[in-house]
């Protein structure tokens, strides 16, 4: 027994021994940049602030840059190490040279915009010959509304006009002032102009269901040397995306505050991000939804056919490895 007691011991001091000396996981600098700190890119905060990046050994800070481009070009330069921005951006850029870039995850996986009308108009054959408010004319959620627009009988320029605003609250603003007839705005503003007596003419998901709008993109010859990193950070993404649709009240609890909204619009917004597939529970792309990317990118001229197809801009192995690295 004194023999046994004493075995014991030497090993308990041996572990103990071996966990003080040994030196804790040292966190590494891991800097995104993204284009719009709007609800629905409330998972990248929630992964910093709730200590999902953490529990992978990462220090994430979030660079908020002005549009897509801006954010790919910062990533090009090595100021960032995953961007968040748009497909038709990543396109753009490869077609024009920047062949090494890939996407690895979806963050957005949908148009979470709804098209609101002013206090008089109804439906959007009321659009007809008006001027409608824009945030881009050339990229982005510009091309998503011709389509949604085309999807109800209208044709641009013959049927209607397009005003290059700006951001949602200018959009919103050229709305109340009556400067323009309508304008696309992000959920959950639907909410707010919905209380203000505007009217919802529809969802962009409606007539666009398939749509992969933001996507975590990142320098392929990089990424491969980095490997471990990257899946580390996806891993930090899958389970921020799981915990927010297990956890919305609490996910809510804390993007209030980050985002200055309401509890109802938080939970609106989030429960319509997920019912409409804007949000993926395990941050992966939607397929068909970069395919329809590639072909509106097509009609811009800036592919030509026959068009390639969605594996050329995406490499989807890091986020499988991070899956099977959790189910571990």
């Amino acid at each position: 027994m004194k023999l046994l007691l004493g075995v014991t011991l030497f090993v308990f001091i041996l572990v103990l021994s071996f966990t003080a000396n040994a030196p804790a996981q040292e966190k590494v600098r891991f800097p995104i940049g993204e284009s719009s700190k709007t609800l629905s890119y409330g998972p990248l905060w929630v992964a910093a602030k709730m200590g999902f990046f953490e529990k992978e050994g990462l220090e994430v800070p979030i660079v908020t840059m002005r549009g897509s481009p801006l954010t790919i070009q910062a990533l090009t330069a090595d100021s960032i190490y995953v961007a968040n921005a748009t497909v038709d951006t990543l396109i753009t850029a490869t077609e024009k040279g920047a062949g090494d870039l890939t996407m690895i995850g979806g963050l957005i996986n949908g148009l979470g915009l709804a098209m609101v009308g002013g206090k008089r108009f109804k439906s959007y054959a009321e659009l007809r010959g008006t001027t409608i408010g824009t945030q881009t004319l050339t990229s982005g959620t510009g091309f998503a509304l011709r389509l949604v627009l085309k999807a109800h009988g209208m044709e641009y320029p013959r049927d209607y006009a397009l005003l290059n605003i700006g951001g949602a609250s200018d959009r919103y603003q050229a709305l109340t002032s009556r400067q323009i007839s309508s304008a696309p705005v992000g959920v959950p503003l639907d909410l707010v102009a919905k209380q203000q007596g505007f009217n919802i003419l529809g969802y962009f998901a409606d007539d666009l269901p398939n749509y992969q709008f933001n996507t975590y993109i990142v320098k392929r010859s990089w990424a491969e040397k980095n490997r471990p990193l990257v899946v580390r950070f996806m891993k930090a993404m899958v389970s921020t995306m799981r915990w927010m649709n297990d956890n919305r009240d609490q996910a809510c609890g804390y993007l209030t505050k980050e985002m200055a909204i309401s509890m109802e619009h938080c939970r609106h917004g989030s429960d319509y991000n997920w019912k409409s597939r804007i949000w993926d529970r395990s941050a992966e792309l939607n397929v068909e939804g970069i395919r329809t990317v590639i072909k509106i990118t097509a009609d811009q001229g800036i592919l030509k056919e026959p068009l390639p197809q969605p594996s050329k801009y995406m490499d989807q192995s890091y986020l499988k490895q991070a899956i099977n690295e959790i189910k571990k």
